[in-house]
């Protein structure tokens, strides 16, 4: 017997223990509030997660070296969460760039993490086929760099999750404009409330440093595997920003600067 008090778990096609109570004692997830998911009615502005990742946290230091295992065995298969324990759940909030290790996992499964943002690293997996992070509630939107994972083709996600999504149609983050130069950026340091990411090493397109290069931010929701995703690109020029692909039917059609930007009507408007 279940106490009332208590919230019910039950275990999902994934093997993992989805969370019904986010924010309440005992969840390894927080609560977010950056807009209603339920409800076409978005706010006029969001922006980024500012959290950072704490790591020194036991979950942090548990989950490398679960990277490490994996690394190492070469498992097709990659569900580290549901080896965490909760409150270590409840202290991942973005992924180590380790994960580039991981070039024979061919499924990752992220199911109903706290995760606010995926690092670019991801890019690096390219063996990946599957990718599942469903119930991630406060995952709203991809590093660009995923679109390297060349044989993804299924994915399951919370799409009303998703900046931009059909269905709510929420804003996007505004972006800052492109300073000329980065000299004046700490790159290994930076605001993820400003720049959506607290480093930033090469160019989301060509793969070249970006030290000592401009910086250039937009948004692109594209096609990726079974869902349409909002992509953050961190490019090094407009020349990379121009080669980038038109987006997904039903949505903004060429690169942004986010913000309450103009879309595409839907059918649930």
């Amino acid at each position: 017997m279940t106490d009332e008090g208590e919230p019910r778990l039950y275990v999902s096609r994934w093997g993992d223990t989805p969370d019904p109570a986010p924010g309440r004692r005992g969840s390894y997830r927080d609560i977010c509030s950056c807009f209603d998911q339920s409800r076409p009615h978005p706010r006029a502005r969001v922006g980024f997660h500012s959290e950072r990742q704490d790591t020194s946290a036991p979950g942090w230091q548990h989950l490398l070296q679960l990277i490490d295992e994996a690394a190492a065995d070469g498992r097709e298969e990659f569900r580290p969460l549901a080896e965490l324990s909760p409150e270590e759940r409840r202290q991942i909030i973005t992924l180590p760039p380790s994960i580039a290790r991981l070039t024979a996992v061919k499924h990752l499964v992220l199911y109903g993490s706290n995760l606010v943002r995926i690092p670019p690293e991801i890019g690096a997996m390219t063996s990946m086929e599957e990718f599942t992070p469903y119930t991630s509630y406060r995952l709203h939107w991809f590093p660009y760099e995923i679109t390297r994972c060349r044989r993804l083709i299924r994915s399951t996600v919370s799409t009303r999750a998703l900046f931009g999504n059909y269905k709510m149609r929420p804003p996007f983050p505004q972006l800052r404009p492109c300073p000329d130069s980065v000299t004046d950026l700490d790159l290994g340091n930076l605001d993820p409330r400003r720049w959506g990411a607290t480093a930033m090493q090469s160019c989301s397109v060509c793969d070249r440093p970006i030290e000592q290069r401009g910086l250039h931010q937009v948004w692109i929701s594209l096609r990726v595997a079974t869902d349409v995703l909002p992509l953050l690109v961190s490019a090094c020029s407009s020349a990379c920003v121009a080669t980038l692909p038109g987006g997904a039917r039903d949505y903004i059609p060429t690169p942004h600067k986010g913000g309450r930007v103009n879309q595409p009507t839907s059918d649930w408007d």
